[in-house]
């Protein structure tokens, strides 16, 4: 909040949604801010532009990263949901 306090705010007035209202609060008590903070880091890191900005090796790059990440991440929930049953399986026996 001094960071606020340092620069030259000026008051604005959104109407946002219940459940954006839910993830602001989560998130500035996850980061110890304040749901200000939060909303002019947000604002701060926005860029509409930067999608067009990318070059399309870039972009399947970046798409074949996170589709890797999804699926090791698939494969090892799928490996403890495996063990899970296995083991309930043998605890109903």
């Amino acid at each position: 909040m001094q960071q606020a306090h340092n620069q030259d705010l000026i008051r604005k007035q959104f109407y946002i949604s219940r459940n954006q209202t839910e993830k602001l609060d989560l998130i500035a008590k996850k980061q110890k801010k304040s749901a200000a903070e939060i909303v002019r880091l947000a604002i701060d890191a926005y860029n509409p532009d930067a999608i067009n900005s990318l070059e399309e090796t870039e972009l399947m790059e970046l798409v074949s990263t996170r589709l890797k990440e999804t699926i090791a991440d698939t494969r090892e929930t799928r490996k403890r949901l495996n063990k899970t049953l296995n083991e309930l399986g043998r605890r109903s026996v």
